[in-house]
């Protein structure tokens, strides 16, 4: 007799239940069909890459990548070729590398799939996780405009999803390089990887690991300065300039910045924030960076996040710039059910339940089913030919609002709205479901 195995959770890899599913699926036709109303043709990429690409692209990659072996083969090779993509960037770029013959440059795409991360899970973060992403990139050259473009198609997607009010902080790598350059710190990526934890750790833990690193007291208070700037419009041109720090490079940084909260204000006002403390963690970034903040959740971090990257594509000869933005779908929709108690209005699509009278008349029941799929009409068959109460109390269970009899003995059909109690007569060829009931909906727990 085999011994029964125990099922326990591997952390870090979510498993919604039906009705949160069906939120996270509503979330995604919304997302991907305001990305393709901008002309974001949409792909796929493999899960894979090879493990020498993906080391290097960020600041912890190396211990982040997930290795895919074979756990039996002709050959035993102990380190990995492979190993599972932990963004879609990097894949993509080396996408429009091998096919760049094929592709109408700018090239645009949106791209939803898995990736996997071994970061320390804890809520909100995960191993494995959704992404829904935008990039443009271009041959040679990106148009600045393009930067400006990218938080501005997550500014509409997110204001047709129930998460309320939120803000898309930004800021350009050139402007604390430059900064930083100015006030004589010349390690810019370590500079950046240590104030990037200023929301994590705070300022004096942050001033603690900028003097290791080799800061002087005065200039760790400069470049808390600089990260403590933050406004909506273009006043904090004045206030960096007002810290008296002089670089070209921070001078190109500043016009790039201001040129993306000016079409911000136009389109969007005040959703777009010019907030000089955000610095991204990964190091192919170097122009406009991005992160996402729903207002009153701010601990939550960031739920959409991304920059412009000028040399990530490149095969020696051609360069491909370009810029994205990630929505961390599964991380979004985790915290807005767990900590916002948001849910499907049913955890099944059916808005109908066809009701069965008695087991021989099951094939009368598929029929009606059959003609309001046929237009349409989601809906399901009753598993058992209960009681109508109890098949009624199944329907109310699983969040379905309708419940269909088939008529009997040439009685004609009738359906019954079980939260208000009205039953009409009806024909499965005419009857029109409410267009509010047509698809699960969002409710609060």
């Amino acid at each position: 007799m085999s011994t029964p195995t125990k099922v326990t959770p591997i952390s870090g890899f979510p498993e919604f239940l039906p009705a949160e599913r069906l939120l996270e699926l509503q979330f995604l036709d919304v997302i991907r069909e305001v990305f393709e109303l901008h002309g974001f043709a949409p792909l796929e990429t493999r899960a894979v890459e090879p493990v020498e690409r993906l080391l290097g692209k960020g600041g912890d990659a190396d211990k982040e990548i997930y290795g895919v072996t074979r756990l039996a083969g002709e050959t035993s090779v102990k380190d990995a070729a492979l190993g599972l993509h932990f963004d879609l960037t990097v894949p993509f770029a080396r996408y429009v590398l091998e096919n760049a013959g094929k592709l109408a440059f700018p090239f645009r795409r949106y791209q939803i799939q898995k990736v996997w991360r071994g970061e320390r899970p804890q809520e909100g973060r995960f191993r494995e996780f959704t992404q829904a992403d935008i990039d443009v990139v271009d041959v040679g050259e990106l148009a600045p405009h393009f930067e400006a473009e990218m938080p501005l198609v997550i500014a509409e997607a997110f204001a047709r999803l129930p998460i309320g009010e939120f803000r898309i902080q930004v800021n350009n790598r050139k402007i604390p390089e430059g900064f930083y350059l100015g006030i004589g710190l010349s390690d810019v990526a370590g500079t950046l990887r240590i104030v990037d934890k200023l929301d994590k750790i705070g300022p004096q833990k942050v001033t603690a690991l900028l003097l290791e690193a080799g800061a002087t007291a005065q200039q760790a208070e400069q470049a808390l300065a600089l990260a403590a700037i933050s406004s909506t419009d273009l006043s904090f041109v004045d206030a960096v300039r007002a810290l008296g720090v002089e670089h070209p490079t921070l001078d190109v940084g500043l016009d790039a910045l201001a040129a993306v909260i000016t079409a911000g204000l136009a389109q969007a006002p005040g959703v777009l924030v010019a907030d000089l403390k955000i610095a991204r963690g990964l190091d192919y970034y170097t122009g406009t960076v991005y992160e996402t903040q729903l207002v009153g959740s701010e601990a939550w971090g960031s739920v959409c996040s991304g920059g412009r990257y000028d040399s990530l594509a490149s095969d020696g000869r051609t360069t491909y710039p370009g810029v994205g933005i990630s929505i961390g779908l599964t991380r979004l929709v985790h915290l807005l059910v767990t900590r916002r108690g948001l849910t499907a209005t049913r955890s099944t699509p059916a808005a109908v339940l066809v009701a069965v009278n008695d087991e021989d008349s099951r094939d009368a029941s598929r029929d009606v089913a059959a003609a309001l799929r046929a237009r349409g009409i989601p809906c399901e068959i009753a598993p058992s030919a209960a009681r109508f109460g109890k098949q009624i109390r199944y329907a109310d269970r699983r969040g379905i609002p309708f419940v269909w009899f088939p008529g009997a003995a040439g009685a004609g059909d009738q359906v019954k709205d079980i939260r208000s109690g009205e039953q009409v007569e009806a024909d499965a060829a005419s009857w029109q479901c409410p267009e509010a009931d047509l698809r699960p909906g969002v409710t609060t727990r």
